[in-house]
Parts: structure tokens; C-alpha cells; sequence
């Protein structure tokens, strides 16, 4: 944090339309100050070492050094908070999801191109997630490979018998890696269908499925509307619907809804695709939610808790990127186990 308390931010776009654009939505906020702008990857970064920003904005493509290669180099030599600003191309939603590997914070999408003369629909989220970076400590941008984190569990009741189990997995900002772990763990095997919503906008989640399955020993694939769930495949609600699920005959079907409004500020929402599960009859649910900003998933856990035998993993906060929506979750006393990454695939298969 600068002296006068406000969060220092360093812009990085080869536009200087958008450059100064960033930087005025920024600034709108009373919170934020914006120390310098650069024009390319090579730039930035010299300009990150002579002013030691809180957070960084990073657009994707660039000349001399495009937004990855900029993002290696800053992860290697001064970690910090990046967010990415991407297009919303194919192109742009791969390199954005490879950003999220990288180590960046989180990332924010052009709403018409390159250059955006309507950059400003994103203030609001801008702002919140430049806020909510500048609260990460360092070692939370890295990797959390080598940390280790009790299972804290509650003590549970006998399993009642059922004919159905489901994974249902909620995450937004740090998402990608977080799945990326889990996901990964999974192995082929593995007995439950798996539904997940990630806070993403349309385009990112097909980048998103596609990456986590070459990934993953397990099939993952976006959800279809229709389609019939299985177990060993993890479905991934598109950006843009609300994933819910429907009983036909002894099948579980996926429904997927882009005419309800947005719920917490997000379409898919957590809390949909729980509270859907929750009208499920004689079904288990398993229910994992990782690192996001917000309480997206609070309120499904509850309708789940009220009408379904379920079992409620979060991400520790020694893990999570951000330790909004698993804190929401502990606090409001629905946890049944807490854990970090590395041991949440355990809990899956216990349960």
C-alpha cells in the first residue's frame, strides 16, 4: 500500500486510448491511485521495479512483450497481483486461461474488442477485483504446493441410503487453478458425476473445460443442455446459464437456463445450481467450494442442508486465493470439512 494508503496500480496496455481509460475508471474510486502506465510487456516491468505497485493490470496482447510473457517474467522476478484484461476471442480466452496458470490474480474482458470504447460496463468489476487483489499476500499468488493444512472435520451423522451421488463444485476469482488441482487428482475411476460452476463469462468456460481436459485422468467437458450426467465426467456450466439439474425416469439431466436473472451479480450462480440439486430426491450431494470472492453458494448450501443428505468441503483460507465464498460457507456453521487443495480429492472419495 502507497504512503497516502490507496492502492498503487500500474497499468500495461499498448493502447494509449486504453491506457488512460483503465486508469480514469480507477481512479473513480478514492481507494485506488494509479502510479504509472506502460506501453508494452518490457516496459512494464522495468516500470514495476522502479515503482513497486500493489497491482498490476496486464492487457494480453501486446508488442515487443506480449501479457504472458511479461506475466513469467513478473511471477519469476517480483510477484505480485496481475489482473488480465483480454479480448473476448478464442484466442484471447486460451491466453487468459494460460495467464490464470501463470499465477495471475484474476482477469477482466474488453466488452468490444482491443480497443473498447465502452470499457467502461466493467468499471464495477474492475474495481472490485483490484480492491480484493491488493488484500493477497505474496505467497498467495504462488504456488501452495509445499503447504499443509489439517482436515478439520465436524462429526457426521450415518449416511442415509440413497441411489444417487453428485460433486457439486463452486469457485470464481483463483478458480482455475484451484480446479486444476482438484480436477486433476480425480482419478479415472472415479464414481460421481461432477458439476462445477466457475464465475466466468460466455467463451471462457469452453476455453476452461477444454484445458482442464487434457489435463485431467477424467472427462471434462462444458455442460450441454439435455444431457444426461455420468459418472467420471465433471460438467462445467457455461458462462452466460444457470446450470440446474432435472430428474427423468432414474436419470439426472442438465437444464440450462439463460432467461433468469443474474443471482449474487453472476449467471452461472453457485447458489442455482445448489438449490437445484436440493430438489433431487434420494440423492447425496457432495458439495466443494473453493476460493472466490463474494458468498455465491451460502444460501444453496442451506436450501441442500434443509432438503438433501449432503457433505460440505472448503477450501481452507491458508489455500484460497481469495477466502470470500469458503469463509461465507465456515461461518454461517455449514462446513463439515475444511482443507486445503492438495487434500480435498481425499475427501471426495470418503465421502
Amino acid at each position: 500500500m502507497s504512503a497516502d494508503n490507496k492502492i498503487s496500480v500500474l497499468i500495461i496496455d499498448d493502447s494509449a486510448f486504453m491506457r488512460k481509460m483503465i486508469a480514469d475508471l480507477l481512479e473513480r474510486d478514492k481507494r485506488i491511485r494509479v502510479v504509472e502506465k506502460a506501453r508494452n510487456g518490457r516496459d512494464g516491468i522495468e516500470k514495476i521495479k522502479k515503482y513497486k505497485p500493489d497491482v498490476v493490470t496486464l492487457d494480453v496482447e501486446m508488442p515487443v512483450m506480449n501479457g504472458l510473457d511479461a506475466l513469467r517474467k513478473i511471477m519469476k522476478e517480483t510477484p505480485l497481483p496481475v489482473i488480465m484484461v483480454s479480448s473476448t476471442t478464442k484466442k484471447g480466452a486460451d491466453n487468459t486461461l494460460e495467464a490464470m496458470s501463470l499465477g495471475a490474480f484474476d482477469f477482466i474482458t474488453k466488452p468490444s474488442g482491443a480497443i473498447s470504447l465502452d470499457i467502461h460496463k466493467v468499471q464495477n468489476e474492475l474495481i472490485e477485483k483490484v480492491t480484493a487483489a491488493s488484500n493477497v499476500r505474496p505467497v498467495q499468488v504462488r504456488s501452495h504446493e509445499n503447504q499443509r493444512h489439517p482436515v478439520i472435520r465436524k462429526r457426521q451423522p450415518p449416511v442415509t441410503l440413497v441411489r444417487t451421488k453428485i460433486v457439486a463444485i463452486g469457485t470464481s476469482t483463483g478458480g482455475p487453478r484451484a480446479l486444476q488441482t482438484v480436477l486433476g487428482n480425480i482419478p479415472r475411476d472415479f464414481p460421481y458425476p461432477i458439476l462445477v460452476v466457475q464465475h466466468m463469462p460466455p467463451g471462457f468456460t469452453k476455453s476452461l473445460s477444454e484445458r482442464l481436459d487434457g489435463q485431467a485422468q477424467i472427462k471434462v467437458k462444458e455442460a450441454e443442455h439435455g444431457e444426461i450426467i455420468k459418472r467420471g465426467i465433471a460438467y462445467i456450466a457455461p458462462g452466460g446459464y444457470h446450470l440446474k439439474v432435472k430428474k427423468l425416469g432414474s436419470s439426472v439431466v442438465v437444464h440450462l437456463d439463460d432467461e433468469s436473472d443474474t443471482v449474487n451479480g453472476h449467471r452461472p450462480s453457485v447458489d442455482v445450481m445448489l438449490t437445484s440439486l436440493a430438489t433431487l430426491p434420494k440423492t447425496r450431494v457432495i458439495s466443494v467450494i473453493l476460493t472466490g470472492m463474494g458468498s455465491d453458494g451460502t444460501e444453496g448450501i442451506k436450501s441442500l442442508k434443509r432438503n438433501s443428505d449432503v457433505y460440505v468441503i472448503t477450501e481452507s483460507e491458508e489455500t484460497a486465493v481469495v477466502y470470500g465464498m469458503p469463509r461465507a460457507v465456515v461461518e454461517s456453521g455449514l462446513s463439515d470439512a475444511v482443507t486445503n487443495l492438495d487434500h480435498i480429492t481425499n475427501e471426495l472419495g470418503q465421502h
